[in-house]
């Protein structure tokens, strides 16, 4: 029998937590629900309100925040280690999924049914909505080459949205009802085959809270299997108001994730001055980054 692995890392968001949760257990679904919550060195009572109000969920306690892959990883070593062996591991899959991101009744039962159709999928993603009804841009996205980074540093992929060119990052060109082959889907939710994770490996826990899905994404391809992003499937992702200011940790993980993706899958086989030239307009993109942060309000952080 089929089944579905959902993996939740949390830290210090127990409210978000149980909505999660509460939307998992009001989904229909037509195999087993094998859920996981890694409380991720919270210090709020997110542990002891799992343990209380969903006995059923597999919870593990990190000491201390992990980050997002390394996070996840101390469960996906678990589900690995347990899964038998053999052709059954390509109809078990894994969801990652955000604490803040509420899946639809039958959001999961979609996304897995469409893996059982398309055995050389490794990752599906579905349509990713923000609460004022707006796509999230991040659910469907191109590697960052060195020519869509500068594209997207500089500006002019936000410019000019329909451009397959300049656009090429966000796929903004793309009709968002309508499912299309990408690089990467984001990792809020991402439905991963577990045989895909057998041949790739785990998450890359040198990035911490951005970049890991884009490098698994990467990596996964790499070895054969396709990404998909799945428009007839949709979960609404709620994240912090870009008007507020940003922590400052955010900001440098970001750049830094960007940084660690083109030294890691490009650098290598990259002209040395178009190294330099990349590096150059990661530090100048993050540096303005932080300043136009400092000018906003200092109202609540954003997390996402």
């Amino acid at each position: 029998m089929t089944c579905v692995s959902v993996v939740i890392v949390n830290h210090n968001t127990a409210d978000l937590l149980a909505r999660c949760l509460e939307h998992l257990r009001a989904s229909v679904v037509d195999r087993p629900l094998d859920i996981w919550v890694v409380d991720n060195g919270s210090r709020d009572d997110s542990a002891a309100l799992v343990r209380e109000r969903f006995p059923d969920v597999r919870l593990i306690v990190s000491p201390r925040n992990l980050g997002f892959a390394g996070g996840n990883n101390l469960a996906l070593r678990q589900i690995l280690a347990e899964a038998p062996p053999g052709p059954a591991r390509r109809n078990h899959y894994v969801l990652l999924l955000n604490t803040d991101c509420f899946v639809e009744p039958d959001t999961i039962a979609r996304t897995a049914q469409f893996l059982d159709r398309q055995p050389d999928v490794g990752i599906v993603g579905p349509k990713v909505l923000l609460p004022d009804g707006r796509l999230d841009l991040a659910c469907r996205r191109s590697f960052p080459t060195p020519a869509s980074a500068f594209w997207k540093l500089t500006g002019l992929s936000r410019r000019f949205p329909n451009s397959p060119r300049f656009a090429r990052y966000n796929l903004t060109y793309l009709d968002p009802d309508k499912t299309y082959e990408v690089d990467s889907v984001m990792g809020a939710y991402m439905m991963v085959r577990l045989a895909a994770i057998d041949d790739a490996g785990l998450l890359d826990e040198r990035f911490f809270m951005y970049g890991e899905d884009l490098d698994w994404a990467y990596r996964i391809k790499q070895h054969g299997w396709r990404v998909f992003y799945y428009a007839d499937a949709r979960v609404l992702h709620v994240k912090g108001a870009t008007s507020s200011r940003q922590s400052y940790r955010l900001i440098v993980e970001f750049y830094r994730a960007m940084y660690l993706f083109h030294r890691k899958h490009y650098a290598p086989g990259t002209f040395v001055l178009l190294n330099w030239l990349v590096t150059a307009g990661i530090i100048v993109r993050g540096g303005y980054a932080l300043f136009r942060n400092l000018l906003r309000p200092a109202g609540a952080k954003r997390v996402a």
